[in-house]
């Protein structure tokens, strides 16, 4: 196996053209595709500025390079590619010039690509860095790492070469790092139009606290007008911040340097803060749930002369079960747009607000795009929207929005030449009846070559989150099209926990994981894999983080349905789970508190996956990264090694650098050789 493992990345690395020749979609070929993502749009609507990035598996890392698309001629044309990875671009102001971060600092360039230049030299570097223009010139906010407290070798500097933590409270560790002696900081520079500048004032000077907010916190973190910043943050440490998540939205004035918390009184999440265009407003995304991290997402609006907020939910009567993300301002301080998850699928929404008063104000809400597709990140071009869109069968390109076609016109071809040469899956909505009477969204994803009169092995996919709808997403690890191009019916139900199916349905989950989620995995499964079709006898299931949990609790109670399972970075033992993650926010809320309450949460009974190790058949892969520090790594090795004991046929893949998700691109293809050669061995 080791030898043809190196042969095959021999093969890859010194022929890369070889590969174009597949008819299907194959790992080789996923990491071919390039990356899109929208950077901005012009001031003028005119031009859309946007990043391609592309993997180099030699090299085992990815660079994006930028470009420039006149918006009449839809020609693209590509404004720096450097061996430097470029990120945050951004118009000026008087849209003459673009910025961007590159190794650490603030660069721009003229709209055609020339005349280079360097606007910081901050030791140390920047991040999530944007310019604002203002009465008294060009300003640049960004995120700079500051020294907030005693590390080691400050208690101890008589021995350097120790290498150790001193630890006495808790978030001494977050996602897929260690915490040190430095937070985020927010700060302002004055932006030289000509030469760099070294000076900048910290607007969270002496506070302990991450702004913005770490791990995936950015530029959406704040906004800035006139002399104005808002800004979200959550201003707790230590086990405050590890079990809540009121993150609070500020107003920092730099002309009376005094600083005001807007959503004094929300207890739960509130993030994303946006001026509008006349800076009479601020709008955020608010969750009124204090420790429920996927609750509905409000957009609260402030008015900053009567200082007094309104709900926008309360105001949209049959559109009150909706989730907003992406919020942005219209041209005006009347007109909102945002995302929302609705059905499996994310659309963009316009809300028209009119009449504000003492009691509310009046809004109606419109869709501007449809269809069985993805909306992701857009921006305004006049009356026009520029918008990500992606499906199970294409990666993102961008599309405009005109009103006039919902689905919108596409407007870059990053990729199409490598899906004009490949077989396409079918992509079928199905509802499926649910044990207790209801109806659940199933997308059935087909091989490309799909004949009904064959048979064919399905797989149940697991959605991790746990609330994270299963929509039209492409994924570069976790991908449909993929799988059924590799002779798989793949089976992706929205079970019950899942956003885009009202907020009764999202909820359910919490407190519930080992419930109802599961008896609507197994009403799946069983409803597809009735087909005459598919294989029943060659049935597997796979998933994610909560996925990867979903797969070690169905491996002791699916009854020998299953005959292959991969859990990747699942939660396996519930107890160990809870004393070694770090936002303890999330599992008190959704598996109801540590196992030492009385009465204990179902979580670490009935619901925990090592109750059922006794009953387990199916071989099992497990895969788990060093750096997860969510679902820690001795998650994946309590299972593997229960499975071993067991004698259940069981395999142990391991990243020693990788986290929650697998990034680097030469671990990608070893896990995607790991995953289908597992599922092939026991499946087919």
């Amino acid at each position: 196996m080791h030898k043809r493992l190196s042969l095959y990345f021999a093969l890859l690395l010194a022929f890369p053209l070889f590969i174009t020749a597949q008819t299907v979609m194959s790992p080789e070929l996923l990491w071919q595709l390039g990356r899109v993502s929208l950077d901005a749009v012009s001031p003028d609507g005119k031009q859309v500025l946007y990043g391609v990035t592309h993997y180099d598996i030699g090299e085992n890392k990815g660079s994006r390079a930028l470009y420039v698309m006149d918006l009449e001629t839809q020609t693209p044309n590509l404004l720096l590619d450097v061996p430097s990875s470029l990120s945050g671009g951004q118009y000026f102001p008087d849209g003459k010039r673009i910025g961007f971060l590159m190794d650490g600092q603030f660069y721009s360039v003229a709209t055609n690509g020339a005349d280079l230049q360097q606007h910081t030299d901050i030791a140390g570097g920047i991040f999530a860095a944007k310019v604002m223009g203002s009465k008294d010139g060009l300003r640049l906010l960004f995120g700079k790492k500051v020294k907030a407290f005693e590390n080691t070798a400050d208690k101890y500097p008589g021995l350097p070469k120790a290498n150790a933590f001193v630890i006495d409270d808790l978030m001494y560790r977050h996602w897929d790092h260690w915490s040190d002696e430095f937070v985020n900081h927010l700060c302002i520079a004055t932006l030289p139009l000509m030469g760099m500048t070294s000076a900048y004032t910290d607007l969270n000077e002496g506070e302990p606290y991450h702004t913005p907010q770490v791990p995936f916190g950015g530029s959406a973190d704040y906004d800035f007008h006139n002399n104005k910043v808002v800004y979200s943050s959550k201003k707790l440490t230590g086990k405050d911040y590890a079990t809540s998540t009121n993150t609070e939205v500020y107003l920092h004035d730099l002309t009376s340097a005094t600083v005001t918390n807007l959503s004094e009184g929300l207890p739960g999440y509130d993030q994303h803060p946006v001026f509008s265009p006349d800076g009479k407003f601020v709008a955020w995304n608010s969750m009124a749930t204090p420790g429920f991290e996927s609750d509905v997402n409000d957009i609260i609006l402030y008015d900053l002369k009567t200082k007094k907020r309104y709900h926008v939910l309360k105001e949209l009567g049959r559109y009150k079960d909706l989730t907003f993300n992406n919020v942005q301002w219209g041209k005006d301080a009347k007109t909102l747009y945002a995302s929302v998850p609705i059905d499996g699928t994310v659309q963009l929404v316009k809300i028209s607000i009119r009449q504000f008063n003492s009691k509310g104000f009046n809004a109606t809400l419109t869709f501007e795009t449809e269809g069985q597709y993805n909306f992701g990140s857009f921006g305004l071009a006049g009356n026009q929207l520029i918008a990500e869109r992606q499906d199970m069968n294409n990666a993102t390109e961008l599309f405009l929005v005109d009103g006039i076609s919902k689905s919108g016109t596409q407007l870059t071809n990053v990729n199409t030449g490598i899906y004009q040469r490949i077989g396409k899956s079918k992509i079928e909505k199905r509802m499926v009846p649910t044990s207790d009477g209801k109806e659940m969204l199933t997308w059935v994803i087909y091989p490309p070559d799909f004949d009904a009169t064959k048979k064919y092995p399905a797989l149940l996919y697991c959605q991790g989150g746990p609330q994270s709808q299963v929509s039209q997403f492409y994924s570069f690890r976790w991908n449909f099209q993929l799988m059924a191009a590799a002779g798989y019916i793949v089976v992706a139900p929205n079970r019950r926990g899942l956003p885009g199916f009202g907020e009764e349905w999202n909820a359910a989950i919490s407190g519930d994981w080992g419930g109802q989620p599961m008896r609507d995995y197994l009403a799946a499964i069983d409803h597809v894999a009735a087909e005459p079709f598919v294989d029943e006898n060659s049935l597997g299931a796979v998933g994610a983080s909560y996925g990867g949990y979903s797969v070690y609790l169905l491996a002791g109670i699916h009854e020998n349905r299953f005959k292959a399972l991969i859990s990747h970075c699942g939660l396996f033992n519930m107890d160990s789970w809870y004393g070694t993650t770090e936002e303890l926010f999330f599992a008190n809320h959704d598996i109801g508190g540590p196992y030492w309450e009385t009465p204990l949460p179902k979580a670490y009974t009935e619901y925990n996956p090592i109750k059922y190790v006794d009953q387990w058949t199916a071989p099992i892969l497990v895969i788990h990264g060093g750096k997860d520090f969510r679902v820690p790594e001795n998650q994946g090795m309590e299972a593997f090694q229960a499975a071993q004991l067991r004698n259940i046929p069981s395999k142990f893949l391991y990243f020693p650098e990788e986290g929650h998700w697998v990034l680097k691109p030469q671990n990608g293809l070893i896990w995607h050789h790991e995953f289908f050669s597992w599922l092939d061995g026991w499946l087919k």
